[in-house]
């Protein structure tokens, strides 16, 4: 007998958050296809309170009797039978963030993110892979059967810790970087006079999408029966010099650039890569994009602050209060986020092609095997089969194996806690070559100190 689609348990990991949780009620208050309960277990049990009274509130003035929202302080209880786990957690807290990004400036390394790779990625690697493998053991016990959707960097080493630990486990990384590359060929579509605004969504741009999470490629882009390649290469003719912001000025805000990496780096490889600029260039030696803030600022775009995160958590706490008592209303939309399409998909309810991470089972054939590898995947009833690619070139292929042999050597030193392995691997970073040996020691060293006791497993 098929599954009453209506009282499926959903359990959000991390459900206090206020950004993804929040998307994620947005998306939900229209959507009549399936419904149930969603128990939101976060470690700040209030703010999974808070999410729990607006994510009702939402559901009641837009969707009512669809929907349910319960903070839960048990994570067994949270997870037990879930048909479906979300996890979207901070690894302990700005502080440490603060450390990962801003630290090693004192010696000359700028990142704009600090989430991924770099001194900041790895130091929060190694932050967050305990909290997963705990994760992935409350997983295997609870609900070995759930298809768990992973939101939080960073994305390969977190979902290659829950496979670690639980290899059976039904997990899969969503990112949307690889959109606004998309929404970036619509708008070339749309320039170039093929289509007008109404015509044309971003879902209609077909790529081919290969590589790692945040250093992803596409060989193969289209619309309807237009190679997009031969329009992209006039754009980035026309735009590399001045640059081109989809939205807004790069200036404005944190998170808005140019394109001009993007362009820089088709000019160099002839594919286009399909991450954001802000991402791209934490994967590829300092001096071409990275060596000093100006530098940044010449290809146009910037080092977001981990104080802007400060302020702007504190900003969102004050807005979810106000969403609570009335003062301000939470308008439902379109996040244009995949999430719950791949969950329908996966109940049968219509099928789905788009990109997620998963463990490499030859997707891409010229990366080690197991390595989590960000590609299209075919979704369908209980089902998520990777599309197989034809690899990527040789050129591009030696900028992003050494990171793959990275995070690989990351979450061994973890699962080891072995802070010396670690430090191995910290050197081999592009970001950390210019240092001496000596100043990397104490780089890393300053940072480990500053991030890694209380909660998490102790280091040797």
């Amino acid at each position: 007998m098929q599954k009453d689609i209506k009282k499926l348990k959903f359990c959000y990991i991390g459900g206090g958050s206020r950004n993804w949780a929040w998307v994620f009620i947005k998306d939900l208050a229209f959507e009549k296809e399936i419904g149930g309960t969603i128990y939101l277990y976060d470690i700040d049990y209030e703010a999974a309170k808070d999410n729990e009274a607006l994510g009702n509130k939402v559901m009641d003035a837009n969707n009512p009797n669809q929907w349910v929202f319960k903070a839960e302080a048990s994570l067994q209880k949270a997870l037990q039978d879930s048909d479906f786990v979300f996890i979207s957690i901070l690894p302990k807290d700005f502080t440490e963030m603060m450390s990962d990004v801003h630290l090693p400036e004192k010696y000359g390394i700028y990142q704009p993110v600090g989430d991924t790779v770099g001194a900041g990625g790895l130091i929060r690697a190694l932050r967050t892979i305990p909290m997963y493998e705990e994760i992935a053991r409350a997983i295997k016990e609870y609900a070995p059967h759930t298809w768990v959707l992973n939101y939080t960097n960073p994305m390969s080493i977190c979902t290659r810790t829950l496979y670690r630990i639980f290899p059976k486990i039904k997990a899969f990384g969503c990112c949307h970087e690889v959109f606004s590359t998309q929404k970036l060929l619509r708008r070339i579509v749309i320039d170039a006079g093929l289509a007008k605004e109404n015509e044309i969504k971003r879902a209609d741009i077909k790529t081919r999408v290969l590589g790692i999470n945040h250093f992803t490629w596409i060989d193969r882009a289209s619309w309807k029966n237009y190679d997009l390649f031969p329009l992209y290469s006039d754009f980035v003719k026309k735009y590399f010099e001045s640059g081109f912001c989809l939205e807004g000025n790069w200036r404005e805000t944190w998170f808005t650039t140019g394109n001009r990496v993007k362009m820089d780096l088709f000019k160099r490889y002839g594919i286009m890569a399909a991450a954001g600029d802000r991402h791209l260039v934490e994967f590829l030696p300092p001096s071409w994009y990275l060596k000093s803030p100006e530098m940044a600022e010449s290809w146009q775009f910037s080092l977001t602050p981990v104080s802007w995160r400060i302020t702007r958590r504190d900003d969102l706490k004050k807005q979810s209060a106000d969403y609570r008592t009335g003062k301000e209303k939470l308008i439902p939309e379109d996040s244009g986020e995949e999430g719950i399409k791949q969950i329908k998909a996966l109940l049968g309810l219509g099928d789905l092609v788009t990109n997620v991470n998963l463990p490499n089972k030859g997707q891409m054939p010229d990366f080690p095997l197991c390595a989590v590898v960000e590609t299209n995947a075919f979704f369908s009833l209980d089902r998520v089969e990777p599309i197989i690619t034809e690899g990527i070139p040789l050129p591009v292929r030696a900028l992003i194996l050494p990171h793959i042999e990275n995070q690989e050597g990351i979450v061994q030193a973890s699962l080891d806690r072995s802070l010396e392995e670690a430090f191995k691997v910290f050197l081999n970073d592009p970001q950390l070559k210019a240092l001496s040996r000596e100043d990397a020691q104490k780089l890393f060293n300053e940072m480990t100190k500053n991030t890694l006791g209380g909660e998490v497993p102790a280091y040797h």
